[in-house]
């Protein structure tokens, strides 16, 4: 069975084509290569024995987009594809606009014209802003996102709202806390552009001499230790929760849905929280120093997941140690490539 997973050389499609392959789908990648290298296509084989097929371009050039379709028959899709650094998307909004929805559209396009359903979409907790209540669940008011990146997201789940009851497809949306770590073997990982933008990459950079020193946006916050609090989940774990959303699809009987899933572990661990539990998990200093919070920042969120463990049979599984320490090892199989 084919299944197109665009974005699949990223940081999360690379670790979910893993597991679509270990449970047996054949998978299709296109990926324009703007936010992942080539040499994680050869990595997959090695963990694998398989290597996907694989196609470079962007998806907004809808006759490339058509040419796979002509020449697979593809049963589903996992869309990661899109453009995802917060702070750029404030500066770049209509690249934002541009590239996440009408790449999307594209996609559904596609599969309108040739009758596929069960379609997965990657997108996040910024959909919420800053919950009035903990954990959040997927009953909580959505809220307008602070930036570009996470308003993309939120009109993405209008548009397959729309998409799924006009045309009678079988949708998932999946909202996502914070993905971290790496592929236990160390030959999958996040590859951020230049100054990170999430956590921690920038302390894995940190801990390997890249960055001087880690900056934490602000401990001011009304939290335990001053310092914002997100819920960090296993990319591994994430993975598999694709894979047991798109088994959910395929196996319905229904003709038309839209379920909507929280992926996250339930707990909120604050920046400094992180940073000493990756200095616990691998016997490594972070020098770091407290700056003025970012604009857009929000002070807490952490999910509930029970929907997700109750209707996939899904949990995370992975401790924050254990996820902190994979990301080192990916950290240094990085420096040990380009030396």
């Amino acid at each position: 069975m084919s299944i197109l997973v665009t974005g699949g050389l990223g940081y999360i499609g690379s670790h979910t084509v893993v597991e679509l392959i270990n449970n047996n789908f054949e998978v299709i990648i296109v990926d324009d290569l703007s936010n992942s290298e080539k040499f994680i296509l050869n990595n997959i084989e090695e963990i694998t024995g398989k290597r996907p097929i694989f196609y470079p371009f962007d998806l907004t050039r809808k006759e490339l987009l058509t040419q796979v379709f002509e020449a697979h028959n593809i049963e589903g899709c996992i869309n990661f594809a899109a453009f995802k650094a917060v702070g750029e998307s404030m500066e770049k909004p209509l690249d934002y606009y541009e590239n996440n929805l009408f790449s999307l559209i594209n996609i559904l396009q596609e599969f309108r014209k040739r009758n596929i359903s069960n379609f997965i979409f990657s997108s996040s907790c910024t959909v919420y802003g800053q919950a009035d209540e903990m954990p959040i669940d997927e009953n909580t008011p959505l809220k307008e996102p602070e930036s570009s990146y996470g308003k993309t997201k939120q009109m993405g789940e209008e548009i397959l709202k729309d998409f799924s009851k006009a045309y009678q497809k079988r949708v998932t949306l999946l909202r996502y806390f914070n993905p971290i770590g790496a592929h236990p073997s160390a030959l999958l990982g996040e590859l951020p552009s230049g100054i990170p933008n999430n956590l921690v990459p920038y302390v894995t950079q940190t801990a390997a001499g890249i960055r001087e020193k880690l900056s934490i946006w602000g401990d001011d916050y009304p939290t335990e230790d001053g310092t914002a609090v997100r819920d960090y989940i296993y990319v591994l774990d994430l993975a598999k929760a694709h894979v047991a959303a798109l088994k959910k699809l395929l196996n319905s009987q229904e003709e038309t849905v839209l379920d909507i899933y929280n992926l996250g572990t339930g707990k909120g661990s604050s920046v400094l929280e992180v940073v000493k539990a990756f200095e616990l998990a691998n016997d490594v200093a972070i020098p770091y120093q407290i700056c003025p919070r970012r604009e857009g920042d929000i002070t807490i969120a952490y999910a509930n997941a029970d929907k997700a463990e109750k209707e996939l049979g899904w949990k995370s599984e992975t401790t924050l140690e254990e996820s902190l320490r994979t990301t080192w090892e990916w950290q240094k199989y990085l420096k040990e490539r380009t030396h």
